[in-house]
């Protein structure tokens, strides 16, 4: 098996272990949003933090790093949130869709801020990706439009995160600013949990720490995906997790995307895999 090879199967491992961590979050049931965060973040920190000792690395980061790393772990900590809250309230690959379109937005998070070049079919890709939210979310202006907002704001927050990421460069290692953003996020949300702590039974508790830990693999799986081949190369197979999510949607909630939301996944596919290959030609 070749290089490119390995990252696509361990590429397809990581999207299945996020699409698991969204079933398992959803099948904690009727919890406060908040306190599942906390309890995903709490299972990945005590790993990250067992990486970073076993590799010796930073535990806090560089000095110089820290306002970077406070605004990753902020900005990261938010998308989650907001992800949770969708996955909560949507059919699950809708949810999943949604938080997708991070890559797009990265596309203009990376030009405004990082002042990196954004090639005309980018922005194309962009304006074609979105016109597929508008079929998953179908506007309405009504109530029920609060969680396709969170799901949007998911990928919103999420591309602020990554934007920073690539800011930061390989200036941290993969392990330190895990288990950075791990802990913080477990930090700041703990008062919130304590005050709106709802009991949970032995399985819901399991589910959590099963989210949490199908979460670290999905993380540790595509970093290592992208360590045997680019990210241009590989990362269409990263939407892989629409069709894991559309199947566990049916097996364990009995759902099903709607037609239009079916047209829109497929448009924000034919989306990336457009700037999948206008980048590939690029490079």
């Amino acid at each position: 098996m070749g290089n490119k090879e390995k990252g696509i199967l361990l590429l397809l491992v990581s999207a299945l272990g996020f699409s698991m961590m969204a079933v398992f979050v959803k099948l904690s049931g009727d919890l406060p949003t908040i306190q599942k965060t906390m309890f995903r973040n709490l299972v990945t920190a005590v790993i990250a933090f067992s990486m970073v000792m076993v590799y010796k690395e930073r535990l806090w980061g560089r000095w110089e790093n820290q306002k970077y790393l406070l605004l990753r772990s902020t900005l990261g900590t938010l998308g989650i949130v907001f992800y949770f809250y969708a996955i909560d309230h949507l059919v699950l690959s809708d949810a999943d869709m949604l938080n997708k379109l991070s890559p797009f937005l990265l596309v203009i998070f990376s030009a405004l801020f990082l002042k990196e070049k954004a090639h005309t079919f980018q922005l194309l890709a962009v304006l074609i990706a979105f016109v597929g939210a508008l079929f998953i979310i179908k506007p309405s202006f009504h109530v029920d439009l609060v969680p396709y907002g969170a799901g949007l704001l998911s990928a919103v927050f999420a591309a602020g995160a990554y934007t920073v990421l690539r800011f930061l460069g390989g200036k941290e290692s993969f392990a330190t600013v895990v288990f950075y953003f791990s802990f913080f996020s477990t930090v700041v949300l703990l008062p919130f949990v304590i005050f709106f702590y709802e009991p949970m039974t032995v399985k819901q508790t399991v589910y959590l720490l099963l989210a949490g830990s199908f979460a670290t693999l999905g993380q540790l799986g595509i970093t290592a995906a992208y360590k045997f081949a680019a990210a241009r190369e590989i990362s269409i197979f990263f939407y892989s997790t629409v069709v894991y999510t559309s199947i566990f949607s049916f097996l364990f909630f009995d759902q099903l995307p709607d037609l239009y939301s079916i047209v829109g996944y497929l448009i924000i596919f034919a989306a990336s895999l457009y700037m999948y290959w206008h980048n590939k030609r690029v490079e």
